[in-house]
C-alpha cells in the first residue's frame, strides 16, 4: 500500500486522522512526520501538521518513501502493541539525549509555572520524558483538578496542546506530549468504550444507523477502535472540526 498524506493541526491529530481514514488502529500504522507544523503569532501564518502514513505490511521490508527523510522500516515480528505510534517516533528517539529530555521537562514546567500563576492555582506537576517512546508525560495534582479537566477534558486537552507547541519549538525530533489528572484520561476511554459497546447493541436492534456527540479525534478514536473488530457494526466520521462525529452503522 502506499502512503498517504495527512493533514491536521498538530502531529497527533494528523495520525489520529489517518487511523480513521484508513480504519486501523495505531500500533497497525506505519507514518513518518514530514512537518510539525506551527502555531504562528496569534494563529497568523499557522502551519498544519503533515504526516505521511499506510498501513503496516504484512512482511517485514524496507522501504524508501521520500529522498528527504529518514528510512521507514516495517518489522511486524517486533512491533510493541502496548504503545501508541512505534516506527518514526522510536527511531528519532534514539537521537534523544538526556539532556534534551531536560530541557523538554524543564520548558514544560517553566510554561505551566506561569499559566498556574496567572491562574491563581496551586497545582503539582509531576514531568517526565520518556526517550524510547519520545514521550513528554505530565501528571498534574492538586485540590482543584476539575477546573482543569474541563468538560470532557477540553481544558485537559488545551493544556496539552500548548505544552506540545512549547516543548515542540526549535526541536527537530517531534515530541509527543501526555497530559492527565487524577487518571482521568483512563476513566474517560473506559466510559467511551462503554459507550461504543452500548451504541453497537441499540444498532443491531434498531437496525438504525447511530450518530455520537461531536468529539475531538482522541476520542473519536477510541470508538473507531473500540469497534473495529465488531461482527455487527461499522464505524465512519463525519463532519468538520470541530463537530465532527462518530456515525455506527450495521454492516451490510
Amino acid at each position: 500500500m502506499d502512503f498517504r498524506e495527512f493533514t491536521a493541526k498538530n502531529v497527533d491529530d494528523a495520525i489520529t486522522e489517518a487511523c480513521e481514514q484508513l480504519m486501523v488502529t495505531s500500533d497497525r500504522l506505519e507514518y513518518e512526520v514530514v512537518s510539525s507544523g506551527s502555531a504562528g503569532f496569534l494563529g497568523i501564518n499557522a502551519k498544519p501538521a503533515i504526516i505521511k502514513a499506510r498501513i503496516k505490511e504484512d512482511k517485514p521490508e524496507v522501504k524508501e518513501v521520500a529522498p528527504k527523510t529518514n528510512e521507514v522500516k516495517t518489522e511486524t515480528s517486533k512491533v510493541d502493541t502496548k504503545s501508541e505510534t512505534k516506527e518514526a517516533p522510536k527511531a528519532e528517539a534514539k537521537k534523544t539525549s538526556a539532556a534534551d529530555g531536560d530541557l523538554f521537562v524543564q520548558k514544560a514546567n517553566d510554561f505551566l509555572k506561569d499559566v498556574f500563576g496567572a491562574m491563581n492555582m496551586e497545582v503539582n506537576v509531576n514531568t517526565k520524558f520518556i526517550a524510547e517512546d519520545s514521550i513528554l508525560d505530565v501528571e498534574l495534582s492538586g485540590a482543584e483538578m476539575g477546573v482543569l479537566i474541563g468538560k470532557r477534558g477540553q481544558t485537559l486537552d488545551s493544556l496539552q496542546y500548548l505544552i506540545s507547541l512549547v516543548v515542540n519549538k526549535e526541536s527537530s525530533d517531534y515530541v509527543h506530549v501526555k497530559v492527565d489528572t487524577e487518571n482521568y484520561r483512563e476513566r474517560r476511554k473506559a466510559t467511551l468504550e462503554n459507550l461504543a459497546k452500548n451504541i453497537s447493541y441499540k444498532v443491531r436492534k434498531t437496525r438504525q444507523s447511530v450518530a455520537l456527540e461531536p468529539m475531538n479525534p482522541y476520542e473519536r478514536r477510541i470508538i473507531h477502535s473500540a469497534l473495529q473488530n465488531d461482527r455487527y457494526v461499522t464505524t465512519h466520521s463525519e463532519g468538520d472540526e470541530p463537530f465532527r462525529r462518530v456515525v455506527v452503522t450495521l454492516k451490510k
